[in-house]
């Protein structure tokens, strides 16, 4: 007698299986870290109630908005400017490595191997080591935001010129079209969209790691926000706080208006 397995069966139990191994796995670390969800569930009320009184912004924060706005717009400028600098020696690494455009696959495996490397190390990392070498300025957040910025763009920009470009570069290959013709005319006029929609995230990106590398670079919005918070001044903090989140959603809002006319 032949036993039929059902499909449905099957899945709903690899389903339930992973399930289970994920909640073994969180009982686990909370086990090892010794972490006590009753714990912090209690001192959420607490928590509340210390930031309705303390953490909102009074007259005196609202006197240091314009300090704020100026290194708010200095954070945003440096996000804008690594974001786009990086975009541009991504895309030429992308076309290095993509299956689409490759020279050869040690070429290509090399482009990935090297951009995996800068994603991989956090930003944060970068900031201090960067910050033996060019101190607590502007500089040292640049290059952080680069580096890590210029690895995850690299392999979005390659699985974007393999989804978008492979059926024209095969018709252009088969007419016998050069390299950079292939280029010109298949691989940047399909791929472009995509790319320009990865740039935009990427500036949303790091304007909210421009914000923490600051407090260790001195620069930006995150190094008055240390500033303030160091000091107690928690209305003031309140504010930076405020500011960073209208100018994420204003551009995230401008970045999905932008993805919807080009896509």
């Amino acid at each position: 007698m032949q036993v039929t397995t059902n499909p449905l069966q099957t899945r709903g139990m690899k389903r339930t299986l992973t399930f289970l191994a994920m909640l073994l796995l969180v009982v686990g670390a909370s086990l090892l870290l010794e972490f006590e969800y009753a714990e912090a569930v209690s001192a959420f009320p607490d928590a509340a109630v210390w930031l309705i009184r303390n953490f909102y912004p009074n007259a005196a924060a609202w006197a240091r908005l314009p300090d704020i706005l100026e290194k708010l717009t200095e954070t945003v400028l440096l996000s804008v400017a690594s974001a786009t600098s990086a975009s541009l020696f991504a895309y030429v690494f992308a076309l290095l490595g993509a299956e689409s455009t490759k020279v050869n696959n040690s070429l290509a495996g090399a482009s990935k191997l090297f951009a995996s490397f800068f994603r991989n190390v956090p930003d944060i990392v970068w900031s201090m080591i960067f910050l033996f070498s060019f101190g607590m300025n502007i500089m040292t957040g640049f290059l952080a935001l680069f580096f890590v910025t210029f690895g995850t763009l690299n392999r979005a920009f390659i699985e974007t010129i393999d989804e978008t470009a492979k059926d024209s570069v095969e018709a252009l290959t088969a007419t016998g079209a050069s390299r950079w013709q292939i280029i010109g005319q298949a691989i940047f006029p399909n791929s472009i969209a995509g790319v320009i929609s990865w740039i935009l995230y990427s500036i949303e990106t790091n304007v909210r790691s421009a914000t923490l590398i600051g407090m260790l670079t001195g620069s930006g919005i995150g190094h008055i926000f240390n500033l303030y918070y160091k000091n107690l001044d928690y209305h003031s903090s309140s504010l930076i706080v405020l500011c960073i989140m209208i100018v994420v959603l204003g551009l995230e809002a401008i970045s999905n208006q932008v993805r919807r006319s080009i896509l």
